[in-house]
Parts: C-alpha cells; structure tokens; sequence
C-alpha cells in the first residue's frame, strides 16, 4: 500500500434555506410524519428555488470553506465535482466552479459516481497528489435531487434533499489524512436504482422514461446491508485496526434504518456514527461531507480522530475510506 502524500486542509457546506417538512409531505401523497420517521428516520428536507442549481449551491459551500479556513483557491491546480444533477450535460459544473473563482491554471471536470461520489473524489484526489501529478485539489459534492424527484411518488418523494460540501486537499507528505481504501461495483444491480436519459431499456427490459429517479428500495437496502459490512472489514484488515480505533462511521445518509441495519451487522455501535438525513434528507453524494460537518460543529470531529467514510449507492457502487482527520 503506497503511503498516502496528501491531507484534507478544509472543509464549507452550503443547503437551500427552504425546507420540505414530513407535514408538506402529507399533503402530497398517502404518507405520515410517523410512518416516515419510522422507516427512514428523516425529518426534514432541504429543497433548492428554480433558480438555484448543483453549481448554485457549490459555490455557497466553497464559500463557506473559503470563509471558515481562510484559505486561497488561485493555486488549486484541479477541481473534481462528484454530482448526478448538473446544471447543464456540459459545460461542467467544475468548468462553472473554474469560472466563478477565477481560478487561473486549473483542470476541472465532473465525476458520476451517484451516492458514492464524494468518496470517489476523494479518492482520486488523493492518488493524483500522492502520484505528484497534482498538488492542491478541490473536491465538491453537489446534488439538487429534488429537481428529478417524482413528487407523486410516495416512496421516493419522501427520500430526497438538496446540498453541497467542499474539501481541499493538499499536499503534504509528513501529515497524510488517507489511511486506505476499499471500492467495488456490482452492475447487475443498476436497475435498482436509475434515471433515465436516451436509453429506455436496460438490458432488454423496459424502463420508466420520466427522467425522475426510480427505485427499487428493497433490493438497494438488502446490496447495502450486504455489501458494507464486508467493506468495513476488509478496509480493517488491510490496516490492522480494530473497530475500537474508529471514532466516527460517517456513510452515505441513505436511510437511518439502512444505516442501523450496517452497524448491527458490522457490530459497529451506531452512537459512533454521523449522519445528515433527519434533517437534510438523502443528499446523494453531499450527505457525507453535510454529516461531517455537522460532526465538527457539534465538537464531536476532532483533529487526530480516525474516520471511516462509507459512500454507496447506484450503480451500484460503492467506496470505503480511512481517514486521519487533521484539519
């Protein structure tokens, strides 16, 4: 395992100020604040304006770094944006990042790895620097999921908010964050979870063609809840950690039941473990930067802490992180 030369120096979130509240929700289709809780243990949702779009709310978030860490952008030398709702097929919401902060010399582009996408990017960044292809990174999270969510829909529509979270990461060879990695994909299962654009079919069988994300929860539950724990434990034995030195699971903020569903099977006590949804919803790939965040605001995240980043989702994919936090 090359030892990672790169550390996360910042972190900004950003979420639409409108809410969506399980009360709005009854209104719209056959469902109850206490049936949606006990299922999915979320509250509430934030929700973007019409005119507010993934690159809207990621240049609120790298504001918020900005602001927070008194950092500069002029030298970040690339900008990797993990998002399944842009604003446009292209340009990329990381070519409007570039423009937005007029960042002189940099490369950008988008990455799709839905709810797994902020690990992905992560990831990446962190093999570009250790390679020393690069030396001052940009990872973004940026999801407006309500703008494809099917409002009459009753088991989806109850799922889905909007958000952004932004990192850096630097080089810096004696206080590496990166600790390790595990990634898998299972392609088979790519109809359980989709939004269609050209195709209508998936191998053969006929889709729903509304350009709304569909879902087959059950299944995605039951690959999650399979497929993690396996994740967790390869990630330790590749390190030769114990789950006692994890301070803090943060995965994707899918579902809490989902996620309680890991911790039992993973044998992971879920008091050690941050989330985002009761109050934000499942923002895709934004959930787990939104969870940390909020871990840091509330003084659990502290620097030196062990952490264990989990994304997953369609694809189905899925990616693993250990971190040293230590920004």
């Amino acid at each position: 395992m090359i030892k990672s030369k790169a550390r996360i120096t910042a972190i900004g979130t950003y979420v639409p100020h409108k809410k969506l509240l399980n009360a709005d929700l009854e209104k719209m289709v056959d469902t109850s604040d206490e049936w949606i809780i006990q299922r999915t243990g979320m509250k509430e949702r934030r929700i973007a304006e019409d005119e507010e779009y993934a690159s809207t709310l990621a240049f609120h978030a790298i504001e918020n770094l900005v602001a927070t860490y008194k950092k500069d952008l002029w030298d970040v030398d690339c900008i990797i944006v993990a998002t399944t709702t842009p604003d446009y097929a292209f340009p990329s919401v990381a070519c409007q990042i570039q423009n937005h902060f007029n960042i002189p010399h940099t490369g950008a582009f988008d990455l799709n790895a839905t709810c797994a996408g902020f690990t992905y990017g992560l990831h990446l960044a962190n093999n570009l620097i250790t390679s020393e292809a690069h030396n001052k990174i940009l990872v973004v999270a940026t999801e407006t999921l309500s703008k494809v969510t099917d409002y009459s829909d009753r088991t989806t529509c109850i799922l889905f908010g909007d958000g952004a979270g932004a990192v850096l990461v630097e080089r810096d060879v004696e206080n590496p964050s990166f600790i390790a990695a595990y990634m898998g994909t299972n392609g088979e299962g790519g109809a359980h979870v989709y939004r269609t654009t050209f195709a209508t079919t998936m191998e053969g069988n006929p889709l729903q063609t509304t350009g709304k994300m569909v879902q087959n929860g059950r299944e995605v539950y039951k690959w999650a809840a399979r497929t993690l724990p396996v994740g967790i434990q390869e990630l330790l034995r590749k390190t030769n950690l114990q789950k006692d030195d994890i301070d803090w699971f943060v995965p994707h903020s899918a579902n809490m039941r989902m996620i309680e569903s890991i911790c039992e099977k993973s044998e992971f006590p879920i008091e050690k473990t941050l989330t985002s949804m009761e109050y934000m919803g499942n923002t895709s790939s934004a959930s787990i930067p939104l969870a940390l965040h909020l871990g840091i605001q509330k003084e659990k995240v502290k620097n030196g802490d062990t952490l264990l980043l989990y994304g997953f989702g369609g694809g189905l994919t899925h990616l693993g992180l250990l971190v040293k936090w230590s920004v």
